[in-house]
């Protein structure tokens, strides 16, 4: 075997690992994703744009990045102040904030 084929056949083997791995994280997101559907369906939590509203005003002087998840009827928003990362977890049904982690 040359070492062209060597390496073609590495990469190949690459690949396939990968494509296994992939499918595994993009599946917890939609996971979240399906949760936060369902709670709003039922009417249990607030919309995004809905705590958006409530809880942008009170994070002045921080750039808002979006929403990182949603887990167990908490939405996690992301923001950056000072060119470090914010974590604000709020409650989804009541719009409160429950943690700040810098």
């Amino acid at each position: 075997m040359n070492r062209f084929t060597r390496l073609v056949g590495l990469s190949l083997a690459s690949l396939s690992c990968l494509a296994m791995v992939v499918p595994a994280s993009a599946q917890g997101r939609r996971d979240g994703q399906g949760e936060a559907r369902r709670e709003l369906r039922a009417g249990n939590v607030q919309t995004l744009r809905q705590i958006e509203n409530r809880v942008l005003p009170q994070m002045r002087g921080m750039d808002y990045l979006g929403m990182d998840e949603f887990v167990a009827n908490t939405y996690r928003l992301k923001f950056i102040k000072d060119g470090r990362v914010v974590f604000v977890d709020v409650d989804a049904r009541t719009g409160r904030i429950i943690n700040v982690m810098k």
